[in-house]
């Protein structure tokens, strides 16, 4: 999609969000339904005019939600640490591309720029993105929305080791709510477009003595 058809793509007033960080994984899965949702979740961005912020990777789910909102007409934003660009890129990049020096620079870079975020089907490193942030969220570092899409349940288990962890005693019954759930990218964008906080949290943002998160911005943006 190119020119006008890029720029026609976007139709929709934007809403809530200006950017959203989005965690998947740097392979596509065995099921299509995995990259059927990447798919969709991109022209969800891109029918709300909102930009993406991501690893950085172009192959996998990375590959498909990037080039999806690229070719959209909105604004790419990849950040991903030098050692990870020969094994999670492929051919030219999409968009802005930002190398940095590890992964912890990675999150925290993504972080800074999204109002929201949303984890796809992913391993390891997407389910550490999606718990680090769920945990600031609980801390007060931020109150940004966190959306998981939970295609053809693959979030399931871990869901139930959120309610686990509340039975037990280990989380919050209030915490348990940080997370949005849905199973289609439109009911997903449209709960946390609705979302407000209503836990507790661990110690106010203001003493935070961190900056990887700008302060809520005057046209309501978290």
């Amino acid at each position: 999609m190119e020119g006008e058809e890029r720029m026609s793509a976007r139709s929709e007033k934007k809403g809530r969000f200006k950017r959203i960080c989005v965690f998947c994984g740097s392979r596509a899965g065995y099921k299509s339904s995995f990259s059927d949702a990447s798919l969709e979740l991109g022209k969800q961005l891109v029918r709300r005019n909102i930009d993406l912020v991501y690893g950085g990777g172009s192959v996998g789910l990375m590959g498909l939600i990037s080039q999806t909102v690229f070719n959209g007409g909105c604004h790419v934003l990849g950040v991903i640490p030098k050692a990870l660009m020969s094994h999670e890129i492929s051919g030219e990049t999409v968009g802005e591309v930002k190398t940095v020096a590890d992964m912890h620079q990675r999150k925290a870079e993504m972080a800074k720029h999204a109002d929201a975020f949303i984890a796809l089907p992913g391993g390891y490193g997407t389910m550490e993105e999606l718990l680090e942030i769920i945990s600031w969220s609980q801390l007060g570092i931020h109150e940004k929305p966190v959306g998981l899409l939970n295609v053809d349940g693959y979030y399931n288990s871990l869901l139930a080791l959120f309610d686990k962890g509340v039975e037990e005693g280990f989380i919050n019954d209030t915490a348990r709510h940080i997370v949005v759930i849905a199973e289609t990218a439109a009911e997903l964008i449209k709960k946390m477009e609705e979302y407000a906080p209503v836990h507790d949290k661990v110690a106010p943002r203001q003493s935070w003595e961190v900056d990887q998160l700008p302060e809520p911005t005057a046209s309501g943006n978290l």
